[in-house]
């Protein structure tokens, strides 16, 4: 006879003779799911456009932009592969989206899920001032973590701007500063941001760098290394070109990984606050021709130091919309798709910068 003080034995029981094994049920794999940061400007948009084009499964987006006009989400609309469906790019303009989790994100994210037919991946473009830690949390949320996981986080950086310092200052520096003072109120949120991106990452994508001489950009990949709190992968692209497999697939689990991420606002629980920033929508007439208006744009930039410039051209006797998109005064030009016949054929520009921007006298300098 067993003791019954002793262990419990744990052997199975033998089946009765003919009878089938009980089969197991396993819960359904999780939907990954991709978060993409980066810096306004730096090229997230053309890299989903570049995704939805080439990916081999089903992608659903959910895009966060920073000003009431949605330019990325109706870029991502316009996209001309197959792949691409209307239906499957959600935009979110209520605000950044690290503020409004619960409010935004969640029920958007639980509808996709809800789907007959739910997507086989889901990407989310953030905005620009956007910290991945709160969102992180929120797939620790158990009605999220039971059906999604975060496959990675990629931060897209503008390298000619990095290499320039535009939107970082010295982030060793940085770093040392909030571990030694939580407390402390820093001088740039610009580099805060920038520092939580990358330090959040899966894999950093350096894009832009053929506008920058290849030395140039090897040791900005170097720097931002010694920087990293973890071995991340550093790649180079051009106009966010790069394989799916490269981007998708990480199998990061990163909700699970809080802890290897640190954020210069983990004291505050992920709160942090906007009020550096501002951005408006200027309205103009049909334009005779686009070059006059970048030059001035161009010119704006510089005088007032606006961040970002991205909206849509209306160009009299031309069947295409133009899209402008500027970071600084570094603009880009192109046409997208023909107007609808339903569209008001206007000119409508995002202006963003730091609080303070002088509307009345950029508006006026572009006769809006």
């Amino acid at each position: 006879m067993r003791d019954p003080l002793s262990a419990p034995s744990f052997a199975p029981a033998a089946p009765e003779a003919g009878a089938r094994p009980a089969s197991r049920i396993l819960p359904p794999p999780k939907i990954p799911c991709t978060i993409v940061t980066g810096f306004l400007g730096a090229g997230k948009t053309t890299l989903l456009r570049h995704l939805l084009a080439h990916a081999p499964r089903r992608l659903a987006i959910i895009v966060n932009e920073f000003g009431t006009l949605g330019i990325d989400g109706e870029l991502l609309r316009a996209c001309p592969a197959p792949g691409c469906s209307a239906e499957d790019i959600v935009e979110l303009a209520n605000g950044c989206l690290c503020c409004t989790v619960a409010e935004d994100f969640l029920p958007t994210l639980q509808t996709l899920l809800d789907r007959p037919r739910p997507p086989e991946h889901i990407v989310i473009e953030t905005s620009g001032l956007a910290l991945p830690k709160p969102l992180l949390k929120a797939f620790q949320w158990p009605e999220v973590r039971a059906r999604v996981t975060v496959d990675g986080v990629i931060a897209v950086l503008d390298a000619p701007a990095v290499a320039a310092g535009r939107f970082a200052d010295d982030p060793a520096a940085l770093a040392a500063q909030a571990a030694a003072d939580p407390a402390l109120a820093h001088d740039n949120p610009l580099a805060e941001v920038f520092e939580d991106q990358i330090m959040a990452a899966d894999l950093v994508i350096l894009n832009k760098t053929d506008l920058l001489p290849p030395a140039e950009s090897e040791a900005l990949a170097t720097r931002l290394a010694a920087t990293l709190p973890r071995a991340v992968k550093i790649v180079p692209a051009i106009e966010g070109r790069l394989p799916p497999e490269v981007v998708l697939g990480l199998g990061a689990e990163a909700e699970a990984d809080l802890a290897a991420r640190p954020s210069h606002h983990d004291a505050l629980d992920g709160a942090h606050e906007h009020d550096d920033f501002e951005s408006f929508v200027l309205t103009l007439p049909e334009l005779e021709r686009a070059e006059p208006l970048l030059e001035r744009l161009a010119a704006l930039a510089e005088a007032h130091d606006i961040l970002r410039l991205k909206g849509f051209l209306a160009l009299r006797g031309k069947v295409m919309r133009g899209i402008v998109q500027g970071v600084g005064p570094r603009l880009q030009h192109h046409f997208d798709r023909p107007w609808r016949a339903e569209e008001a054929r206007l000119t409508r520009l995002v202006v963003i910068g730091r609080r303070g921007l002088d509307r009345r006298a950029i508006a006026d300098a572009l006769g809006a």
